[in-house]
């Protein structure tokens, strides 16, 4: 079970990545009417697969010390972050799905949180990448 979270890790970092810039696009291209869906999808299937991806980091892999300790203690933090900010981004963006009308500052808000997920997955990414390469764990 301890390769359970190396290969799930991806799926989020791609999924939220790729829904962004569908989202960002969709901004730009207002007549198209599949970006905006295919942002909505790509993020509540990308915010699963974070949060399937923190059960099995917590739940499956093993505990490190020193150096690697700490990377991990951040790495672990954004994710949690992450996953959390995922969340709300679902949250905003289902508004109008729960019969709640949707205004300009949630449209806005849903896009800055979008962006900000964006990032924190990417951060998080990184910090795992490190605690690989850099000290050859697998986790």
């Amino acid at each position: 079970m301890t390769h359970l979270h190396p290969m799930i890790v991806h799926f989020p970092i791609a999924l939220v990545t790729i829904g962004f810039f569908a989202e960002l696009a969709s901004r730009f291209f207002k007549k198209e009417t599949c970006l905006p869906k295919i942002s909505l999808y790509l993020l509540i299937v990308g915010t699963l697969a974070a949060i399937a991806a923190v059960f099995a980091g917590v739940f499956f892999t093993e505990k490190l010390a020193g150096q690697a300790g700490t990377v991990e203690k951040t790495h672990e933090l954004l994710a949690f972050i992450t996953t959390g900010m995922l969340t709300i981004t679902s949250l905003l963006r289902l508004l109008p799905f729960m019969k709640v009308k949707e205004t300009k500052i949630t449209k806005h808000l849903a896009f800055d949180f979008y962006l900000l997920s964006m990032l924190f997955v990417s951060a998080t990414g990184f910090f795992g990448g490190t605690l690989v390469y850099n000290y050859m764990m697998s986790l």
